[in-house]
């Protein structure tokens, strides 16, 4: 059998030829894959898990970012979260997922996904109060959270005395049951991209009892909810992740959040 010979010309061709393969054979960087490198903006990370979408009982965990990475505070507590479980919601991040459901208002579920925390409330009068690190709005007879998907406050706490109703449906935050006696507003579906409709007034408050589902907030004993208040730091900005344990692995290798 006679020799291969191949001229330079060939030879050229062959190596086109290669490395084109090789580029073919690269795997597509898709936008997931792509958010592996991403660190969030935070210093302070609450973390949110429940068993599965339509769970009600789940735990949560904060932690604080040191040199050599999160660390856990305090012990793990139980929460509450919707009467329905978690849907996708609109925070920081989109989460494309077609099998998945996605908030939307009075469905009865908490928003999963990243979110930042706006401000703590409570009923306390905040010059009777020291330590506070966060934004806090004193809660009175008058502070309310519009529900009403056509008024031009939806999603928003307003002093009801100080602004002009054009809504019908509303939260009155000072409560006789005092659920909100201490409590932080989630950004959910807040800021210049709030949609009419996508869900509104999400909370962390205290809760009635374990077990008892939210309209949408996610709820614990009110000791617990105050120490959080105290806990949260501006400078830091905190931010809030809820899913389902099974969502959870991906979005710690997306966004390096703790093991």
């Amino acid at each position: 059998m006679k020799p291969l010979v191949f001229s330079a010309k060939t030879g050229m061709v062959l190596l086109l030829g290669f490395l084109l393969f090789l580029i073919q054979c690269q795997p597509a960087l898709s936008s997931r894959d792509s958010a592996n490198s991403v660190s969030l903006d935070t210093q302070q990370l609450i973390i949110v898990q429940t068993a599965h979408w339509d769970s009600v009982r789940g735990s949560l965990q904060r932690y604080n970012w040191k040199e050599n990475g999160w660390q856990a505070v305090g012990e793990k507590l139980s929460i509450n979260v919707g009467k329905n479980g978690l849907a996708w919601g609109k925070g920081l991040y989109t989460f494309e997922d077609k099998e998945a459901l996605h908030k939307q208002e009075g469905d009865g579920r908490s928003p999963a996904g990243i979110f930042h925390l706006l401000t703590a409330f409570g009923y306390a009068h905040p010059d009777s109060l020291s330590g506070l690190k966060f934004p806090y709005e004193h809660v009175d007879a008058f502070t309310q959270c519009i529900e009403d998907t056509a008024s031009a406050f939806y999603n928003r706490i307003v002093d009801g005395q100080q602004t002009e109703s054009d809504w019908n449906s509303t939260d009155f935050m000072l409560r006789k049951d005092d659920l909100y006696e201490w409590g932080v507003f989630v950004g959910h579906n807040a800021g210049g991209d709030t949609q009419a409709g996508d869900g509104s007034c999400i909370f962390m408050h205290a809760w009635r009892k374990a077990g008892s589902g939210t309209a949408g907030c996610t709820a614990m004993e009110k000791q617990h909810m105050k120490e959080i208040v105290f806990w949260l730091d501006q400078d830091k900005n905190p931010l809030l992740v809820q899913v389902p344990a099974d969502a959870y692995p991906e979005l710690r290798k997306q966004f390096k959040l703790p093991k």
